[in-house]
């Protein structure tokens, strides 16, 4: 239920324009009285202050500074990894959902900001009459209504601080997309690339595999072994053979998720079937990295639950606002005759204005509860922040662990791939000698592979480290307007 007061007076005739001119006063007024916000209680908008450590636990292996991550995947100084990685900022269907839903928020502020400003209708209106026994008569009419609600109390205002504040969480959620996207690319990519030196070195072992197998059979035929060294090489070479179609499955899913991240249907990625490049990229290893605050404040996803609190904390106010009385002012000046040609005579004129008040005295307690919502709303958002910061601080500190434990993998197995390359070549030359058995050639031979393809696999794996460190401080982020400018162009 609420209490209403209405004042009104409507004049005819040329005190009309008397009477119109006393809406600006009443509106003044009305802006003075402006101070009554300050009545009602205002939410804290800064989202919950966390303990945040001054460096890394796990920041073995990098320097302090701050790295170049706006462009991350530049550094892995591969052309067509950047170019797959811009086209799917620009035409990623999860990327242009984010654009759509930015758009929305920024035109929803603009709806919001409507509401503080008052609202002006033109109308007309002609009219054709006629009664029993009566002639037939006409009235013409044309006036203007004009209405404003003073936001006495900063229920309007709160609402639009809760939009702009939506706003800024979408524009970061975007950037949240857009790391996400370009990190799932250059992992793609990365894989891609890796099983293809994969499949390479399963062809070269195989080569040298049947050469071993050949050697098998000269050695049968001229009564020098028995055709179990025979078996034993068809068996390995057929075991590596049994490899290739399993990595060249692996190469082609690959090319599918990179095309479908790319905006394109699977298979339809020319510049990967083109591709005579063999080696996976990685960036250099030394990278510089910044203190914890500085990485949480670059990471779009805590912008995002900040900008959530703001717009809790303005909408828990807003309801509160929304407690107290509201004021409405509204007048019209119009004209009115019996025939177009006398509509502009002053005799016909009119004005009104009028001026109202509404209070809450009983609702069932439905605009308390509304309060204790959007308070609860509040709460979840400082949590939400909480947990996502723990949560940033985590994806750094394991990115970290998994780059450093990717790098000493990589050089073991660096060692080991050049020791089982020598064992393989000498294990071979003395099995022609005649001074070792054929066991000792094939088990070499198949350290060789194992070794070799442990590298290649720990190479890719370091680089994809990379990217999710990259990832994990925020980087690739292009922005929300220049996303949007991206967009737009055809």
């Amino acid at each position: 239920m609420a209490a209403a007061l209405y004042v009104g007076k409507t004049r005819c005739g040329p005190c009309a324009r008397i009477a119109a001119t006393r809406l600006l006063p009443a509106a003044a007024f009305a802006c003075l009285l402006a101070g009554c916000a300050s009545l009602v209680p205002q939410r804290p908008a800064e989202p919950p202050v966390l303990d945040i450590p001054m460096a890394w636990s796990s920041g073995d292996g990098v320097t302090p500074g701050h790295p170049n991550t706006q462009a991350w995947w530049r550094q892995f100084n591969d052309a067509q990894l950047t170019a797959l990685i811009e086209q799917a900022l620009n035409a990623n269907t999860d990327v242009q959902g984010a654009v759509a839903s930015l758009r929305q928020a920024r035109a929803l502020v603009s709806v919001q900001a409507a509401t503080l400003s008052p609202q002006v209708d033109a109308s007309a209106s002609a009219q054709r009459s006629k009664a029993a026994g009566t002639s037939a008569s006409n009235l013409f009419r044309a006036g203007f209504d004009a209405s404003w609600e003073p936001d006495l109390f900063g229920a309007n205002h709160a609402g639009l601080a809760a939009a702009r504040a939506d706003a800024l969480a979408s524009a970061a959620s975007l950037g949240d997309v857009q790391i996400s996207i370009a990190a799932e690319v250059a992992s793609a990519y990365l894989q891609w690339c890796g099983t293809r030196v994969r499949l390479n070195v399963a062809r070269q072992n195989l080569d040298t595999q049947q050469e071993t197998l050949q050697i098998a059979q000269w050695r049968t035929q001229a009564g020098l072994s028995t055709s179990l060294e025979v078996e034993q090489a068809r068996t390995a070479v057929e075991q590596t053979r049994a490899q290739i179609p399993a990595l060249e499955s692996t190469i082609a899913q690959a090319a599918h998720s990179i095309a479908v991240l790319t905006g394109r249907a699977p298979g339809e990625l020319p510049q990967l079937k083109n591709s005579t490049a063999l080696e996976a990229p990685s960036a250099p290893d030394g990278l510089a990295l910044t203190i914890p605050a500085d990485t949480l404040r670059q990471r779009p996803d805590v912008r995002r639950a900040e900008q959530q609190v703001r717009a809790a904390a303005a909408r828990a106010t807003q309801a509160e606002a929304q407690r107290y009385p509201s004021f409405s002012l509204s007048g019209n000046i119009g004209l009115s005759a019996l025939t177009l040609a006398a509509l502009g005579g002053s005799g016909g004129s009119t004005a009104g204005l009028l001026a109202a008040v509404s209070v809450p005295l009983f609702d069932g307690g439905a605009l308390r509860a509304k309060v204790d919502a959007q308070d609860a709303a509040l709460a979840g958002a400082g949590a939400s922040y909480k947990g996502t910061v723990l949560g940033a601080l985590q994806d750094v500190e394991d990115s970290l662990v998994s780059l450093r434990s990717a790098q000493e993998r990589r050089v073991t197995l660096q060692r080991a791939a050049e020791a089982a390359d020598n064992a393989s070549l000498i294990a071979r030359q003395r099995y022609r000698s005649g001074l070792i058995d054929f066991q000792t050639v094939l088990d070499t031979q198949r350290s060789q592979l194992s070794a070799q393809d442990g590298l290649v696999l720990a190479r890719t794996d370091f680089a994809i480290a990379q990217v999710r460190l990259f990832k994990a401080l925020g980087g690739g982020w292009a922005g929300a307007d220049a996303t949007i400018q991206a967009a737009d162009k055809p």
